[in-house]
Formats: C-alpha cells, structure tokens, sequence
C-alpha cells in the first residue's frame, strides 16, 4: 500500500508539473486569437511600418482630427466597429489597427510587441495631427495594452471597456490550482501602469462578466490615482456590453 501511495503521488506530481508546463508554454496561443481575425490586406486602408512587420488596419474620417486609437479584445474583429464608432465620433479621426498576427497584421503577438506596435502608433498619431490630443479606447485585452501606452505616452484620456487589474490576477481567478505568478510572461499589469495617470478615465464593464471577474475591474478602479467615471452595465457580460443601451452614449459622452 505504502508502494502505491507513493507511485500515486509521483504520478500526480508529474500530471501537475505537467499542466503547469502546458499552460506556460501556451500562454501566448490561450491569449491570442489572431487567427479568428485574418482579413485580406486589400480590404484595409491604413498601414503602419514597423522594422519587423507591416500592421495593417482601418482609418475613419482621417481627415478630421483629434484622432482616437482603438485597441481591441483577444478575439475581436476590429473592422465591426467601423460603422459605430463612425456615428459616435462623427468630428474625430478614429484608427483601429490589428494587432500583429491579427486581421491583416503581419509578425507575432507577445505583450512586448503590441506595446511598443502602440507606442509606435501614438507617435505615427502625433507626427500625422501634429499639436492635437490623443484619446485612447482599449477593451479586454486592448485595455492591457492601452495602460501601457498610457504609462509611456500623454494619452489625453482614456476609456477601458471590460478593463481588468492585471492579466496574471485575472488568470488567478480562473486557474487558482496553478501557480499562475511564475507561469505568465504575459503580465499586462494595468494597475500599476496607470499608478501615476492622472487624466480622465472611463471604466465600463459588465456585473455579468464571466471572463474577467468584477473583482479584477473594481480593484483597477480602486487602485487609480484620480476617481475615473464608471458605468457598470448590470446585466451586460464581457463580450456584449456593445449591445446594451447605456454603451454608446457613455463613450460617446466621455469623448466629447
């Protein structure tokens, strides 16, 4: 008995260790759902140049200004916004570009690479509207990216939908069996990017949210420096909340 035990418990041990190696090593294909996204690249009209990729997109009433950067969910098809974001912001430029790997977005995606793909937008943005502001709207993983941005570029304002407090606090709740702070590389942590921002922020998300906790956004709304303005959509989920009432003119609002 005392043989099976331990033969058991190696076992056990090795099936752990093993899906703690599973989940490390496809951290990037469990975040990132490029692959859901492919366009072909003659239906973009906007391009930037990176030293490594050409990422690829679409620009509305570019000639307008005061140009808002979209970044969008691990799984989302950017270009649906279009007609949505036009009516919203009929004055203002709006640039939706796809992440690397996503839509018609050559390279691979890693939270360094979408990062600095972001700071290198904003600044594309300033030489292109020199002079004038730049608002930023992230949501899911696109708000990950837009904290970053936040914390290494003047962003003017910000508005994160479905926002979450770090990607590796989030993952806690869904794995808490598995040591998820030694096994993410893709860390997004929000909370502490926007520690020192101080401009106007908009949190919307929904008190149905399967995927990333209520928990997680309440804790980024706490832990912000200047009270953002929240609107908790009650019976909206994650992937949703665009289609309830109180979406658009919240955001619509906050912009103006």
């Amino acid at each position: 008995m005392r043989t099976f035990l331990v033969v058991l418990a190696i076992a056990l041990a090795l099936l752990y260790a093993g899906a703690c190696w599973f989940l490390h090593a496809r951290q990037r294909q469990m975040i990132y759902y490029g692959w859901t996204t492919t366009v072909d690249a003659a239906r973009t009209d906007f391009a930037l140049k990176r030293p490594d990729a050409t990422l690829r997109g679409w620009a509305l009433n570019p000639q307008a200004g005061r140009p808002i950067l979209y970044f969008g969910g691990n799984a989302e098809r950017i270009e649906h916004n279009r007609e949505v974001f036009a009516r919203l912001f009929p004055d203002r430029s709006v640039y939706l570009i796809a992440y690397r790997g996503y839509g018609a977005s050559e390279g691979e995606p890693s939270q360094a690479a979408l990062v600095a793909d972001a700071v290198a937008l904003f600044d594309h943005m300033q030489a292109r509207h020199p002079g004038q502001a730049v608002a930023v709207i992230g949501r899911s993983l696109g708000s990950g990216v837009a904290s970053q941005l936040a914390a290494q570029r003047p962003v003017e304002r910000l508005a994160l939908i479905t926002p979450f407090d770090s990607m590796v606090a989030t993952a806690r709740a869904h794995y808490p069996l598995f040591p998820v702070d030694w096994l993410l590389d893709e860390r997004y942590e929000s909370e502490r990017a926007l520690s020192d921002y101080r401009r106007p922020v908009l949190i919307l998300h929904g008190g149905r949210d399967d995927i990333v906790p209520e928990a997680n956004t309440l804790r980024l709304v706490s832990a912000l420096p200047t009270p953002p303005t929240v609107v908790r959509v009650a019976e909206a989920g994650h992937n949703d909340i665009d289609a309830h009432p109180q979406f658009a003119p919240a955001l619509a609002g906050f912009m103006r």
